[in-house]
This record gives C-alpha cells, structure tokens and sequence, in this order.
C-alpha cells in the first residue's frame, strides 16, 4: 500500500474529525473481518466446552489467537446489541430498547458507526448477512425504500442481507425456508437481485460465505486495508436441516430434529468461516487481519449454556455471556485465554485503536479498546471501566425449553464482581458473579447499602437523554 502524505494524516468526515495516529501509516494498517453469531449461546463452540457441535475451524481461530471467556453482549436479543457493536455505546443512548420487529424502527441515521470511522480514514466497508437495524424494504420493483437509514447510510460502500420485510420474513419463518431459499430474497447495495443472479438458489448461509469471500478477493486487489462486517443469521430460528454433509455430520441417536438441525447450522456456519479463513491465508493477507468472532446474545432453545442461569431474552448470565476469539498474527500472542470482563461496547474503540483512528471525543463511547490487553498487557480495571449497564424491555418469554427466572427484570447495573438486577428501576436481585457465576444465591438483603449506590448509579444513567430513533 502507498503511503499517505502527512498532510493527508487527519481527515474531515462528516461524522466528524478523525485523526489517524503517527503509527498508522496507510501500508500496515490491519484489514478487519468480524463475524457475529445469532443467538449462539456460550457453549455453543467446541472451544467453549460443546457437548455437541464441533467446531474446527472456530476452534483454530481460537488457538491461533485469543479466546475471551467473560464476554458479555450489551443485550439479550439482537438489535440492541447490534446497535452497540457498531456504534460503541449503550443501545439505550440511541433508544433501542428491544429487538425490532422488521416495521419502521432504525438505527438513527445520526449515530456514529465504526463503519463510517473507518471508511472516513481510507477504509473499504462491507456489511454480509443479517442487518436487523431498520432500512431494508423494498417497493414493488425490489428496490430499497430511502424511509429509512440502511447499511450505506451508516457507512459500508457494500453490503448483501435478506429483505427485512412482512409479511416475507415471517412466512418463511413459519415454512422454514428462511436459509434453504434465503438467497430468493436478498437484497445487495439497495436492489433485490434477480432469479438469473448467482447466489439467488444459494442456502443463505453458503450466499453470506461466498459473497464474503468474493469481497475479500476484491478488496485484497485494492490499495488500502477494508472491514467486513458477516453477521451470519446462524443458529437464530427457524431450525432447519443444513445441506450435506453438515446434515449427515451431526446425525446422533436421541436427539430431537430441532437439536440436529441446529447442530449441522452450526457446523455449516464453522465451514463458512473455515473458507472465509482460507481465503485470508491463500491471498497472504492473514498475518495483518484481525478477526473477531463473537455472538448477539445468549441461546435460545436449542444452544448450550451449561449450568448459567437463563438465556435469550433475559439478563441472567444465559441470557447476555457469550464467546468471543480474536486472532491477528502480527500483534496477537496465539494460545492465549483473558478472563478479564469486557463488553460488545469495546468493540469499537478496539477496532479504531487497531486501525491507527482516534475518534471524535464529541461520540462519548461507553467501551474500552481490549487492544493493549490482546497485545499483552493487564486489561481495563474495574476502575478505568466504571459501572456497566444493561437495560432490555420486558420479556415475559424466555426463548428456552423452561420458564423464565423470576423475579422478572428489564436492567442490569454491574460493578467489578457484584450485578444488582433491577425492575424498572426497582431492585430485585444481586449477585457476586465471581464466587457465583450461575447466579444460585440471591445476597439483596446482605448488602443494603452497595444495593442502594448501585441504585442510584442505574437511575441516574436510566434518566439520561436518549437520542430518538426513528
């Protein structure tokens, strides 16, 4: 790659002034590949202790890198947590406070993306797979309605996702043919493709894989690093049979075909990024790409969560911890484990510190850069961190084979190892995590006067101003 000019070295976006830092020359700043899971639950990965799915490929990625296992999404369903992976803040801040319902709710065109950052500082952006952040309807002739901000309007140059439309998603949904004819309803760079398009008979998960790689390809061609965003839809319901071999793969006596199904999703998923991987290697570019695996939330009914209390739509510890792997072999020590905490939030400021970027101070980011902590170093203190908040909308359901632990709550206030979980602001249970990570023993009435500053910390940020979404 050329090297920038330093009178180039700090660039005017309209989302404000980025400044790229004097280590960050143009020719040896990492290309990022993060990939997201839906709804894969903590266990999910043979690295993470499955009982059921291997995972070979995830488990390399693993082993090559560093294996984060006190990682937590910023919500238990998926928008939200969307939300705080691209923007580095609560979801609360931008008034997601639930999982939308494919009608006319966004991510406000006014936040700040990690996207738009590094697109500002010279980056290639694309975005693979499910959106699920408002702005992908089509009319009649399949082209994307401008009501509302997509992926390009948050700064990828490309993107492919499934129309996020009803009543579409949910029929296939109910048919279950959502991934089997996933590729008859893609929509790439604000137009519906075609029947004579390649990827339009394509299993979704293998037309997110392929069109991953594709990208990969043309981006390595080009004179300056990219992002690719893939948020496989993986293994979110609807269960259905991956194609061979992953179908004939997970095959096992005594398990339902809701359970195999979601077995061979898992492993087909694994495959993709095996491919996504390779792809890396062949073109020589592994050794300064940084890829980052994560999911949205805990399990739903099917995924593994061993002994945590919970899972989707709820903030016990199923419901919100989840694996992460980071790899980059240029900077990151491989065979590495972090117990340290961290958080969907950090996503951002790790991704812009990797890429030389320094963002505007104006965005008031509520994560913390794991960078130096991935390159060797302590990680964030619970003091540089401060207090962590969760805030999710009632959910009387929990998507699992049981009831939903009761007492019922809708946030989350965390300090180092205690985690007070409130109703509405009222609170109802805490927890030590550390001594007591499956959430067994309810210590409210031990602790009166830590429940009341926690309190008051979760009211306090609860009565900050929002930004309105649309």
């Amino acid at each position: 790659m050329k090297h920038i000019p330093v009178f180039l070295a700090m660039v005017s976006v309209a989302v404000g002034l980025v400044i790229w830092t004097s280590d960050a020359a143009a020719d040896d700043r990492p290309n990022i590949v993060l990939l997201l899971a839906d709804d894969l639950g903590y266990g999910d990965l043979s690295c993470f202790g499955s009982p059921a799915v291997k995972t070979p490929h995830l488990d390399k990625l693993a082993g090559e890198g560093m294996r984060f296992s006190r990682f937590y999404s910023a919500s238990a369903v998926c928008s939200p947590t969307r939300a705080s992976v691209l923007t580095g803040r609560y979801p609360l801040r931008l008034g997601i406070t639930k999982h939308f319902g494919d009608v006319k709710e966004s991510l406000p065109e006014s936040a700040t993306t990690v996207a738009e950052l590094l697109k500002g500082a010279g980056y290639n952006t694309a975005h693979v797979g499910k959106w699920h952040l408002g702005g992908l309807h089509v009319d009649e002739q399949g082209k994307r309605l401008d009501d509302q901000p997509g992926p390009r309007q948050h700064g990828f140059d490309y993107y492919q996702t499934q129309i996020e439309q009803q009543p579409l998603r949910g029929r296939m949904g109910r048919e279950r043919t959502l991934y089997r004819k996933g590729g008859t309803v893609l929509l790439r760079n604000d137009q519906r493709v075609g029947k004579d398009d390649p990827y339009y008979s394509k299993h979704l998960t293998d037309a997110n894989g392929d069109f991953a790689v594709e990208l990969i390809e043309k981006f390595a061609a080009e004179d300056k690093p990219f992002f690719l965003n893939v948020w496989w839809l993986v293994p979110h319901k609807p269960y259905e049979p991956a194609p061979e071999p992953y179908w004939s793969q997970t095959k096992a006596d005594g398990i339902s075909d809701d359970q195999h199904c979601f077995r061979s999703m898992v492993q087909h998923m694994d495959a993709k990024v095996g491919q996504i991987l390779d792809k890396l290697d062949e073109l020589g570019i592994a050794k300064n790409t940084l890829v980052l695996f994560t999911s949205d939330n805990g399990a739903a009914f099917e995924g593994f969560i061993g002994d945590l209390k919970g899972g989707k739509t709820d903030l016990h510890e199923g419901g919100i911890r989840v694996p992460m792997l980071v790899r980059w072999p240029a900077t990151i020590k491989a065979g590495q484990t972090s117990e340290a905490f961290s958080h969907s939030n950090d996503l951002l400021p790790t991704f812009c510190e990797a890429a030389g970027i320094e963002p505007p101070q104006d965005l008031s980011l509520d994560g913390l850069s794991l960078l130096p902590h991935m390159r060797g170093e302590r990680p964030p203190s619970d003091e540089a961190r401060g207090t962590v908040f969760w805030q999710l909308d009632l959910y009387k359901g929990i998507q699992r084979h049981y009831p939903k632990p009761k007492p019922f709550a809708t946030e989350v206030v965390r300090q180092g190892k205690w985690k007070l979980l409130a109703l509405r602001g009222t609170p109802v249970e805490l927890f030590d995590v550390e001594s007591d990570p499956n959430e067994q023993r309810n210590v409210i009435d031990d602790y009166p006067e830590l429940v009341v500053s926690l309190t008051a910390q979760l009211n306090q940020w609860l009565d900050a101003p929002r930004t309105t979404r649309q």
